[in-house]
């Protein structure tokens, strides 16, 4: 009997050693297909298990391992693959940690080297045609699936390459998915979607992994599906499901020669010209913060949006100074425009149970004594835990009722609160 140790590395001596003379295989053949490189892999482990007992299910592990190595994406394969895992994190060859089911776990498994690992990053960053070194340590991708990847190498990253993927459901998680979560209650789901029907500019704030993108996406399906949509991101990452006149637009980065970007704020620009009937911006994060309120104020109602933020007034407070970075305007002018722009703010956030709520959906009125006022509409009450430590509570109407009611009563609709 071999302890677990023993056997780990005696499975990763036969991985580089197959994996060797498959690639010496690939070499004299010139091309081999998948199915080629299998059957290659499969011959040399049957044979390997003649001098060496292996069950059926440590045969076939050990071929995909293998097959991993050589055509996919080695260990992080297995954890793509893997629905109930939501983010990869690598800290180096080493050391492996995933979010499966809210909760943060390091995996068992780990690169066989860093050379391997490195390797990986430039198989990932070479299908979307970018480039990473040490003159250029950090980029941002998505795989093919969409998931996002953030590489950072060093010398930045100082304990060796950080890798984090953010995966996203192979199908978008619905408004019912999430009334049925506890993330929010039907009544104020309804309401939302009567706002959104209507045309109410709304904005998402949150922190991070607080579920921003995936709400954003929930409430998308209450746009109408005959108007034509339009969706700006830096990293592609949005699911908008039922629209046929839709159109997605990713940012691009600058060359090597640092020309030839397209910023967020050229494609809100163009998107413009495009005739849209609303514009939905992934994430706001910079001076395009700039086009956004514009766009907003110059009649492309309902247009939605995200941010990082605390609460709704810090989310506001953060426009102001993003808007302050792209523009040399007095700061009433800014808070006017901002006040004018949004509707409403949904705030959201991750409990201590791991769990993600909607804490607040408040109305944006207007300017009063230079601040900009707001109408808090529900409100997040915590009950206490259970026995199993989950956060009892539940989004309350405040019983403060829309003011702003005018797209409403344009478009025919009246909003019910509970």
């Amino acid at each position: 009997m071999y302890s677990g140790q023993e056997k780990e590395k005696w499975e990763q001596e036969i991985q580089e050693q197959i994996g060797n003379e498959v690639l010496q295989a690939i070499d004299r053949e010139h091309s081999l297909s998948d199915e080629e490189i299998w059957e290659e892999i499969q011959t040399r482990v049957l044979k390997m298990g003649q001098k060496r007992y292996l069950t059926v299910e440590e045969k076939q592990e050990l071929i995909q391992n293998i097959f991993n190595s050589l055509r996919k994406l080695d260990v992080l394969q297995e954890l793509l693959e893997e629905e109930a895992i939501t983010e990869i994190m690598v800290n180096g060859a080493d050391h492996i940690f995933v979010e499966k089911e809210g909760r943060l776990q390091q995996y068992p498994r780990a690169f066989s080297s860093r050379r391997k690992l490195e390797d990986v990053i430039q198989q990932i960053v070479s299908r979307m045609n970018r480039m990473v070194n040490e003159a250029n340590p950090i980029v941002d991708v998505r795989l093919e699936d969409g998931s996002r990847v953030n590489i950072v190498l060093p010398p930045v990253a100082i304990n060796g390459p950080a890798v984090t993927i953010r995966k996203f459901p192979a199908h978008p998680i619905t408004m019912d998915k999430l009334i049925a979560m506890g993330s929010i209650p039907l009544n104020a789901a309804i309401f939302l979607r009567q706002l959104v029907q209507a045309g109410y500019n709304i904005f998402i704030s949150g922190g991070t992994g607080s579920g921003k993108t995936t709400f954003l996406n929930a409430l998308s399906q209450y746009i109408p599906s005959d108007e034509r949509i339009i969706t700006i991101e830096d990293s592609a990452e949005l699911q908008i499901q039922g629209i046929s006149n839709l159109v997605t637009l990713e940012a691009r980065g600058a060359n090597l020669e640092g020309r030839n970007a397209v910023t967020i704020r050229d494609l809100i620009i163009s998107a413009l010209r495009m005739r849209p009937d609303r514009i939905i911006l992934g994430e706001v994060r910079d001076a395009a913060a700039c086009e956004l309120l514009s766009a907003m104020n110059t009649g492309h109602d309902g247009s939605l949006s995200t941010g990082h933020a605390n609460s709704p007034q810090d989310m506001l407070s953060r426009l102001e100074t993003l808007v302050l970075t792209g523009m040399n305007i007095p700061m009433e002018a800014v808070r006017s425009q901002i006040a004018s722009a949004i509707d409403i703010v949904i705030q959201l956030g991750r409990m201590r149970d791991k769990s993600r709520r909607v804490l607040m959906i408040t109305e944006v009125l207007g300017i009063q004594d230079g601040s900009i006022c707001f109408n808090p509409l529900y409100e997040f009450i915590e009950q206490g835990e259970n026995a199993e430590g989950q956060v009892l509570g539940k989004l309350e109407w405040s019983g403060s009722c829309l003011q702003n009611q005018g797209k409403l009563q344009r478009s025919g609709l009246e909003v019910s609160y509970e």
